[in-house]
C-alpha cells in the first residue's frame, strides 16, 4: 500500500485541543501510503494538540480555514479530542467545509469526538457509525445508527471510537481514501 494514495491530497481539519494520537497516527498512515496531507484550521499559524490528560505538541497550520477550498482536496480526516470538535462545530466555515465533503461523496474519516462536527453539519442521518461512547445519544438524536465497534465503514465514511482503535482505523482509512469514497455499500469492520 506504499503508493495507494499517491497523488491524493487529504485535508486534516483541527482546532486547538485535538487528540494528538488521533491526528499524528492517521496522518502518518496516509502519508506512508503516498498521500499529501494538509492541516486546515481556523486557528492562527499553529494549533495545539491534547495528549491524553495534558496539552500536547503544537502543529503548523498549512492552510487557514478561511482560505481552504474543500474542492481542492480528495478527502478529509477529522481527529477527535473533546475541545477540538467542540470548537469546530461552533464555526460555520468548519461546518460548511465538512458538509462539502459529504455532499460531493468524497471520503471522510472521523474518530472519537469528531462526530460532533458531523452532527452539526447534518451529515450523519441514516448512517451507521461509531464514536467515543458518550456521543452515542447525540448521534442517535441526529438520526444515526450508533454501534460499539473499533471501526465502521458506511459508504464514504470510516469512523472509530478511540486511540486504542487506531491500527484498525488506519488500515481502513487508507483503503477508503484509495477508493476515493466511491464504494456505495456499507461495510462493518470489526
Amino acid at each position: 500500500m506504499a503508493d495507494s494514495l499517491k497523488g491524493k491530497k487529504i485535508a486534516i481539519l483541527v482546532a486547538d485541543g485535538f487528540e494528538q494520537s488521533e491526528f499524528q497516527k492517521p496522518k502518518q498512515a496516509l502519508e506512508d501510503a503516498g498521500a499529501e496531507t494538509k492541516v486546515v484550521s481556523p486557528a492562527g499559524s499553529k494549533v495545539k494538540g491534547w495528549n491524553h490528560a495534558e496539552w500536547g505538541d503544537e502543529v503548523k497550520v498549512d492552510i487557514p480555514l478561511k482560505s481552504a477550498k474543500a474542492e481542492d482536496f480528495d478527502g478529509l480526516h477529522l481527529p477527535g479530542g473533546v475541545m477540538n470538535p467542540d470548537h469546530l462545530r461552533m464555526d460555520p466555515q468548519a461546518v460548511a467545509f465538512v458538509k462539502h465533503f459529504f455532499e460531493s461523496g468524497k471520503p471522510v474519516s472521523a474518530i472519537c469526538h469528531a462526530s460532533w462536527t458531523m452532527i452539526e453539519a447534518d451529515v450523519v442521518r441514516g448512517r451507521t457509525l461509531t464514536s467515543w461512547p458518550s456521543l452515542k445519544t447525540d448521534l442517535l438524536n441526529a438520526g444515526a445508527h450508533w454501534v460499539d465497534q473499533e471501526v465502521v465503514r458506511d459508504k464514504n465514511l470510516v469512523s472509530s471510537r478511540k486511540p486504542d482503535d487506531l491500527p484498525a482505523f488506519n488500515r481502513e482509512i487508507v483503503k477508503l481514501f484509495a477508493e476515493g469514497g466511491s464504494q456505495a455499500t456499507q461495510k462493518k469492520v470489526a
